[in-house]
């Protein structure tokens, strides 16, 4: 058998343009190469395949396919048909995919776009799904490298310095009671704020003090929180049955609006910045970007 390595493609495409033209002049022509690096090129396939593929014509007119060569023109046909789709550019078409598509995000950022994330595929892709997965920051990585997590959104905390990365939205943090809250709707001092009972959203480390408590600190203060839940979805219906505050990004709390007042906290808190980081790999792959597009538009960072 002759070695793959020995055959190239221009040996490949002589021997299509000699089969179409029938004419080494008019088959060099096509190719744009010399009559004689054309006939250096059928020397060639004649040492490749063992035999003549062509003889001169009796007429003295061009050349003739042997039954050999005859025979390879299917072949042929096909290796050219399948290289020229090797070099076709990789495209995704919305509406006809029915792939499955999996972010790895934390609640509070779902909370935030996953309506208007899926209202949108279900308008431009019908029949693309949509996971949301909590991510396993020791091994999102790997799964970003493999392909198993196609963007993950969070904070810049714990992700990785290769990933790539394009910022979603900032929000700013905001304080919720519940309606008709007997304290009021009144401003409130820190002191006044440290007072009232407060519930605590933390996933990690104490659950009785998170960001909001850090800051209290650094100012001498404490405040009197007396609930914690690791559920961002699960603290403003508390809110909204008790006289607890929570203190949250206000892009989530203004989902709650109807049963809750929503208003600044007497402490300069830190903007929270939400991006989505994606494998370098992934940064020219229609179907990714894609996704990235929707996610900007979600986030309103794209219209």
């Amino acid at each position: 058998m002759t070695p793959i390595s020995d055959i190239d493609i221009d040996l490949i495409l002589t021997l299509d343009a000699l089969l179409q033209d029938r004419n080494i002049t008019h088959a060099a022509a096509r190719l744009g190469v010399s009559q004689p690096a054309m006939s250096a090129r059928l020397a060639r396939l004649r040492a490749l395949f063992g035999e003549p593929l062509f003889i001169p014509s009796p007429h003295g007119r061009g050349v003739l396919p042997t039954p050999r060569a005859e025979a390879l023109r299917p072949q042929v046909a096909g290796v050219l048909r399948g290289i020229a789709a090797l070099l076709e550019p990789s495209t995704f078409s919305a509406q006809s995919s029915t792939r499955t598509f999996l972010i790895a995000l934390h609640e509070n950022p779902a909370l935030m776009l996953g309506a208007e994330l899926l209202n949108q595929l279900g308008r431009e892709a019908p029949g693309v799904r949509l996971r949301f997965a909590l991510p396993e920051m020791a091994k999102l990585p790997g799964q970003l490298e493999s392909g198993d997590v196609d963007v993950y959104i969070g904070v810049n905390a714990g992700a990785h310095e290769g990933w790539i990365r394009r910022t979603l939205f900032e929000d700013e943090f905001a304080t919720a009671q519940r309606k008709a809250h007997p304290r009021g709707t009144g401003p409130l001092d820190i002191a006044g704020y440290c007072a009232l009972s407060h519930l605590v959203v933390s996933s990690e480390g104490d659950p009785f003090s998170g960001f909001v408590d850090q800051n209290l600190a650094g100012l001498g203060y404490q405040r009197n929180v007396v609930m914690s839940t690791q559920s961002y979805a699960m603290a403003p219906p508390i809110v909204a049955g008790t006289d607890l505050l929570c203190t949250l990004p206000r892009r989530m709390l203004q989902r709650f609006a109807r049963t809750l007042d929503i208003f600044p906290p007497p402490l300069p808190l830190q903007p929270i910045a939400i991006g989505m980081y994606w494998h370098p790999k992934n940064s020219q792959d229609p179907a990714n970007a894609w996704l990235r597009e929707q996610l900007l538009q979600a986030a309103g960072r794209q219209r």
